[in-house]
């Protein structure tokens, strides 16, 4: 089954507030999921590469460094911008990481704790927060936080995709 690449995808608006705490949960439970994952996967599979694709690791690593920006844009909802800041749409921070290089371990608790940041910083947004409307950078649409915490889970099972993918074919 060929997954469609990230870039390729579109997000429908979500009308309803009333679904955040489940996002919030789906959000809360990634990093459980992450490390059900990798569990028992040996080194040599997590960081092997194939051609210039990431290894399992670097999704993995991938997955913390997006949490900074995924908070930043949080933080732009409840500060009244009118677009969400930018991202690295090159991805140098993975790039430059070299999780390859740190144990698996440390990567996994690294996003664990970086998430429950996230997720109370979402937890602590009030009704007029959770209505404000930002334009997202790169798919020129507005967002609404609801809109934006959607898209976080998206990407999260994006990698964790990627991620059992490359386990099963190793």
């Amino acid at each position: 089954m060929k997954r469609t690449a990230w870039f390729d995808r579109s997000f429908p608006a979500i009308t309803d507030n009333g679904v955040m705490p489940d996002i919030i949960e789906r959000l809360a439970g990634t990093p459980a999921r992450l490390e059900e994952l990798t569990r028992g996967a040996a080194e040599a599979v997590m960081v092997y590469k194939s051609g210039d694709q990431w290894s399992a690791q670097e999704e993995a690593g991938h997955l913390s460094d997006m949490e900074p920006l995924w908070s930043g844009r949080f933080d732009d909802f409840v500060e009244g911008r009118q677009e969400l800041r930018l991202a690295d749409l090159t991805n140098q921070r993975t790039h430059q990481a070299n999780h390859n290089a740190s144990a698996l371990p440390e990567l996994l608790m690294r996003f664990r704790e970086q998430r429950a940041l996230l997720v109370k910083k979402l937890q602590a947004l009030d009704d007029t927060q959770m209505n404000n409307t930002a334009l997202h950078p790169r798919l020129k649409t507005p967002m609404r936080v609801i809109d934006l915490a959607y898209f976080v889970a998206e990407h999260d099972d994006h990698h964790l995709a990627g991620i059992r993918e490359k386990l099963l074919s190793a």
